[in-house]
C-alpha cells in the first residue's frame, strides 16, 4: 500500500504541474475524475513519497503505468526506462501529431506503449478536446517544445 500523500505535498505537485497530466498533458479539468498524484518510481521499486518522485497523472495514465518503471525496447530487446517527468523534457521524447502522441526516443516509445497513449478512446478524447480548443493547453504547448 502506498504511503499517504499529505495535502501540502498534493498541492505542491498540482501547482508544479499546472494541473495537467505530466505524461499525456491533458488538463485535470478535462478528464472525468481529475488527476492523481503518481509515484514516478513506485515505492515497491524503492521510490519515496517526496516531491521529486511525484508527478500529476490523469487516471488513464496512472492506471496504465501502475508500478512500471521500464519496458523492453522492441528494436533492441534491451530494457529501457519510461519517461520521467522530473528529469526528462516532454518535447524531447514525444510529439503531438493531430490527436496522436508519437515518440521520438526509445523511452518515448516505451512510454507511449505502456501508458497506452494512443488507444482509440484516448485519441478520441484528445480529438474532442482539440475540436473545442482545449487540447493542447498553453501549458501543454510549452512542454511540447524541444530544447
Amino acid at each position: 500500500m502506498a504511503s499517504p500523500i499529505n495535502a501540502e505535498l498534493r498541492r505542491l505537485v498540482e501547482r508544479r504541474a499546472e494541473r495537467i497530466c505530466e505524461y499525456c498533458l491533458i488538463h485535470a479539468d478535462d478528464v472525468y475524475v481529475g488527476c492523481h498524484v503518481d509515484h514516478i518510481i513506485s515505492e515497491k521499486h524503492g521510490g519515496e513519497t517526496q516531491a521529486e518522485n511525484l508527478a500529476l497523472a490523469c487516471a488513464a495514465c496512472n492506471r496504465a503505468k501502475g508500478s512500471n518503471v521500464a519496458s523492453v525496447d522492441r528494436q533492441t530487446g534491451q530494457t529501457v526506462r519510461l519517461f520521467h517527468p522530473r528529469t526528462d523534457a516532454w518535447g524531447e521524447h514525444f510529439r503531438l501529431v493531430g490527436a496522436r502522441i508519437e515518440w521520438r526516443t526509445p523511452q518515448g516509445e516505451a512510454t507511449v506503449r505502456v501508458l497506452r497513449f494512443n488507444d482509440s478512446t484516448r485519441i478520441q478524447e484528445r480529438e474532442t478536446l482539440r475540436q473545442h480548443g482545449k487540447y493542447p493547453s498553453a501549458t501543454a504547448l510549452d512542454r511540447m517544445q524541444t530544447t
